[in-house]
This record gives structure tokens, sequence and C-alpha cells, in this order.
């Protein structure tokens, strides 16, 4: 696709269809460190600061993001349960079914259980890296970024604000987006992404042959929802259960962490009720969950 058509059919409107009748999942999982991931850095006080510009999508994708589920939890065994869940695909999983059954069963111990093992959202785009001042080679990258609900939101009203005297930009075009100014606190033990905000609206790049280089790097997102991703339900089922009641060994989630085989914290979905989504509204949506349980 040529420079000049992007920029004709890059459209606000597409972007925000597309969200409104894509309320479902989407899910991955690496067992190597992907070096095309970009990942925020924190000082030694807790407080990290990056600039990105947000990509469109690529030739063949509709989308600039895909959205993907995990679950993560502990079970009574100790063991770990790290898995994509399957309804990413808007298919039938395990733990969703499980989570239904604890939930309806009306005992409010199993519902903090089905709380505790809620799905996680997390969402995968092209960005360019404008600044990163805690890894400067990074700048002037194009890379990919995985974050939560709190930053997607960000994105959203950005494209729909809420008040009458904001204008709709849509942060993943060149030439009328508008960078993002990733800020990062840590409160109470959590990365919290609150005071990220985006700059004014502004072209990436002075010439188009700097904004067609930039997007020729640019990374498909089809990947992450690739069947290869994803486990059986049946397997998915075996694994669930040796965690409720095996004795299957498995790695520490410090272990995890270290193969980037974990990138996120359990901020998990509710399935089956209205009241414990609630709960996730006021939840931090940082990543730094199993960075805290290395540490611990």
């Amino acid at each position: 696709m040529s420079i000049s058509a992007l920029r004709n059919q890059n459209s606000l409107d597409k972007l925000l269809q597309q969200v409104q009748k894509d309320d479902s999942p989407t899910t991955e999982k690496k067992s190597y460190v992907d070096e095309r991931l970009w990942k925020p850095q924190v000082d030694k006080s807790g407080n990290g600061y990056a600039v990105l510009r947000f990509l469109p999508a690529i030739e063949g994708e509709e989308m600039p993001w895909v959205r993907v589920w995990n679950h993560a939890f502990q079970g009574p065994t100790g063991q770990w349960y790290i898995e994509n869940s399957l309804t990413t695909l808007n298919q039938k999983d395990p733990v969703s079914e499980y989570n239904s059954q604890l939930w309806n069963s009306g005992v409010e111990s199993d519902k903090e259980i089905a709380r505790k093992q809620k799905r996680k959202l997390q969402y995968f785009a092209n960005v360019y890296v404008v600044e990163d001042t805690m890894n400067p080679e990074n700048t002037g990258k194009v890379m990919l970024y995985r974050f939560g609900k709190k930053i997607f939101d960000k994105l959203m009203e950005a494209m729909q604000p809420e008040f009458a005297d904001e204008t709709p930009i849509n942060p993943f075009d060149m030439w009328e987006g508008a960078n993002f100014k990733l800020k990062i606190r840590k409160v109470d033990g959590y990365w919290n992404y609150d005071k990220s905000e985006f700059d004014s609206v502004s072209q990436l790049k002075s010439t188009d042959e700097e904004l067609e280089a930039i997007y020729k790097k640019e990374h498909s997102l089809a990947e992450f929802l690739a069947p290869s991703n994803f486990k059986s339900y049946d397997e998915l089922k075996t694994r669930l259960d040796a965690v409720l009641s095996g004795t299957v060994a498995t790695k520490t989630a410090a272990a995890m962490v270290e193969e980037d085989e974990v990138p996120f914290k359990p901020d998990f979905k509710s399935e089956p009720a209205p009241a414990m989504a609630t709960a996730d509204a006021e939840e931090d949506d940082a990543m730094s969950y199993f960075e805290k349980l290395a540490n611990e």
C-alpha cells in the first residue's frame, strides 16, 4: 500500500465502529524474549517516562491493534495456571466455564475464587518510539507495544472525547494523530498510568518518504491470534485439573518472569457477574504483578 493510499483510508470512524462491534477477547504468549516488544521501565523511585506514537494497521490487516485474553492464577496445589484463553477466539474455555459454575453457586467463598481467576485483557499495537529515557537506544525504532485496559482507555478517550470542547483525534494517524506521553508512577506497589496523556496533534515526520519508511517497518499483529498460540480445550482442561488438584511440577512465577513467559499482571476481567467488573475498574492496570511476585 502506498503512503498516499494509507493517508486516505486511515479512518477514525472505522476504528470506532470496530470497537463497538468487537466486545470480545484476544491473547498472546511466548516462551522466549521477543525483541520486537517495547517495554516501559521505571527508575529507582518507581517513575517512568517515554513518548510513543501509535501506528496504523499494516496492509492486509484491518485494525491497528489486537485484543488478547489470558488467565493467570495459583491453584490450591501451589501450581500456576498461566495460559491463553480460548475466549480470545470466541471459543469455549474451561476456566471461564469453571468460574461461571463457582459464581452461580451463590456461595461467597466460591465467588471469591472466581474473582481471583478472572481473565486479563491485553492489547498489542505497533508504535514508533519517539523518546525512551530509560533505554535511549530504542528511540527511533518501530516496535510492538503490549498494554492493558488503562492505556486502551486513553486511546478511546482521544477518539471519543467526553466534552464538547474537545476534538476527536485518530491516535493511529501519522498525519493528524498525536504523540502519547507515557507517564508511570508506582502506587501501592503497582505501576499506575493515570497521568499519561496525548500531546497536541502533529505529523509524525515532515516528509512522506520518512513516514513510508516507518510504515514498512511495522509488524504483523495477526500472529497473536494464530491457533498455534492457543492450546486445545482438552489440553487446557487437563492443565486446569492439575493446578486445582494435581501434582504436576511447574516453574515458579519468578522463573516465568525471567523467561518473559508472564508478561502481564492478572487484572482479570469478570465473565459471569457485573459485580465483579466493578472491582476490576478500581484495580490498577499496571503489568508489574509478577515482577512483584519475583521480588517477594
